[in-house]
């Protein structure tokens, strides 16, 4: 019975190169000269520490470009709200998205239950497999779900017939 699995995979080494080049553009930007900003990353969570909410501003603008050139797309990030550090200083958690959050597995499944397309959808842990008995249906699911625009990138992958 063919099958594919809906995923939300972010490649952290492409992060971390991401990372790289930010730091880069920050040391050497003339802005930033004389500034403490950093960014950090920690398992699935970047620390952003900057003077002030300007220059914070600039370090996410620098983040989603060099997120772009890398091919992550800047919504697998889920920015916190900035809280004060020490001094004048703020710093923002931000988190890396993994795998699909059970209200968007929901609000899937719900979806193609309601499309009545002849395919099933079943919440597998953080990934959703959708099974069907014809290829065409399992295609037209995969744009449905598209269609959903949901807030996080998703993958289609385990393609099986």
């Amino acid at each position: 019975m063919p099958s594919f699995d809906i995923v939300s995979q972010t490649d952290l080494t492409e992060v971390d190169n991401a990372l790289q080049g930010v730091r880069r553009d920050i040391s050497q930007r003339y802005d930033f000269k004389d500034s403490r900003c950093t960014i950090e990353r920690k398992d699935e969570i970047l620390t952003i520490l900057a003077d002030n909410d300007q220059k914070l501003k600039q370090m996410h603008e620098l983040l989603k470009g060099n997120l772009a050139r890398r091919k992550v797309e800047a919504a697998a990030l889920e920015f916190q709200t900035p809280e004060k550090a020490a001094g004048m200083s703020v710093r923002q958690i931000v988190a890396v998205r993994q795998g699909v959050s059970t209200k968007l597995a929901k609000q899937i499944v719900k979806a193609v239950k309601s499309s009545k397309l002849k395919v099933q959808a079943a919440i597998q842990g953080d990934e959703v497999r959708i099974t069907g008995k014809k290829r065409d249906d399992l295609q037209n699911a995969i744009e449905m779900v598209k269609e959903l625009k949901p807030d996080q990138p998703l993958q289609y992958v385990n393609f099986r017939d």
